[in-house]
């Protein structure tokens, strides 16, 4: 039995030191990934509580253990319900704003035979443990779209078995533009695909070696590829939308906004950069991955020394006029690009009459849908998918 008491009273702390990295920042890349993870695994971590708090009471004899343990699982269960408790307030919060950017019945014009397919709820409880259930699409891994300097450039296809024409939708991943594959988040792309998309996970040239803007002229080049062989894949490149994630949303912004660019639907970004001399010059603190350095890889110097390439590299420079539809998608948590640059962008683009919407999730860390499953990746596919629904499938 003291066997047991000690390894439940480890097991109450473990959950506590979990926990705790739902409200403290990472300070560092390890601390950083805890931040990330430990809401999106707050169901998990509930549950777990508990279970050792309901252990603590009917086995530990000692009453000294059994004093020290109960309020450690206590409070361990109360960090791992905040998500949970704040979720159902933030998602009333997001129908509003979807509701004032995109019109009060922004769905009418969407089919039945799609909207049946949406979600039914922000956050499934049953996902929360299992995950988002992966859906059947047709795959095609490894097609290559251009080979600038010698660098071969693929993409992965993922579109639906049935036969048709299908709404186009090109994923760029992130990774402080230095990292990744076409292969990232997968589940998303064969998600949308099973739902009547169909999606191209483009590749790009990656910092330090490729600067700035080797990435861009990927993209605009992935495009005219997209376009040129839309009828093999059977997508309408006439309804085409982009969604890129941290360094792929500040790709898809600038690919959606730039004054030559190719009719764009809509744009969304999850967690992307807007503004990189502002980031730049002003770094969350903690900055666990070293913002100035990951700008500096990209871009080739400082804002002071290069500000004309700054200036290029963010879409808010580019917002001089009406532009694609937008949803722009942050983490209130977020300790790499903070959630403040989201709404200025928001500001802006709607003062500019572009449609737009702004959804800040109060508990996220940057990459809360690391996790696909997780209360933060739930919510934001809810979104997507219906702002998508908007852009691309009306009649």
């Amino acid at each position: 039995m003291p066997l047991v008491s000690a390894l439940i009273f480890a097991a109450a702390a473990v959950l506590l030191l979990l926990t705790a990295w739902i409200v403290l920042p990472g300070w560092n890349y390890p601390l950083f990934a805890l931040s990330v993870g430990a809401p999106e695994y707050s169901a998990w971590l509930l549950a777990g509580s508990l279970a050792v708090g309901t252990l603590a009471t009917t086995v530990l004899r000692s009453m000294r253990l059994s004093r020290l343990t109960r309020p450690i699982v206590l409070l361990a269960a109360m960090l791992a319900a905040i998500p949970l408790v704040r979720a159902p307030l933030a998602i009333r919060q997001f129908d509003r704003e979807m509701q004032r950017g995109l019109g009060s019945d922004y769905l009418a014009g969407v089919p039945d035979r799609i909207t049946r397919t949406m979600r039914a709820a922000p956050v499934g409880v049953a996902d929360l443990f299992r995950g988002l259930e992966t859906s059947d699409a047709v795959v095609s891994h490894g097609i290559l779209f251009a080979q600038p300097g010698g660098q071969r450039l693929t993409l992965t296809v993922y579109r639906p078995h049935e036969d048709g024409h299908f709404p186009a939708i090109v994923q760029i991943y992130g990774g402080a533009w230095q990292r990744g594959t076409p292969e990232d988040q997968s589940e998303f792309g064969r998600y949308l695909a099973a739902r009547g998309y169909v999606v191209f996970a483009i590749d790009y040239r990656h910092a330090p070696r490729w600067k700035w803007p080797a990435q861009i002229v990927d993209v605009r080049s992935a495009l005219a590829w997209i376009r040129e062989h839309a009828e093999n894949y059977r997508a309408d490149v006439t309804r085409l939308a982009l969604v890129g994630r941290s360094a792929g949303a500040q790709l898809a912004l600038i690919a959606a906004y730039e004054p030559n660019a190719p009719r764009i639907r809509g744009v969304v970004s999850y967690y992307g950069p807007v503004d990189l001399a502002e980031g730049y010059r002003n770094p969350p603190k903690p900055d666990p991955l070293g913002v100035r350095g990951i700008e500096e890889a990209l871009l080739g110097s400082t804002p002071d020394s290069v500000p004309g390439r700054y200036r290029e590299a963010s879409p808010i420079s580019y917002v001089t006029r009406r532009l694609p539809p937008t949803l722009l998608v942050y983490g209130g948590r977020d300790h790499v690009v903070e959630a403040r640059f989201g709404g200025m962008l928001h500001a802006r683009l709607i003062a500019g009459g572009t449609p737009a919407v702004f959804l800040e999730i109060p508990w996220a860390e940057h990459g809360f849908d690391a996790v696909p499953g997780g209360p933060s990746a739930q919510i934001s596919l809810y979104y997507t998918e219906r702002f998508l629904a908007w852009a691309l499938m009306r009649d």
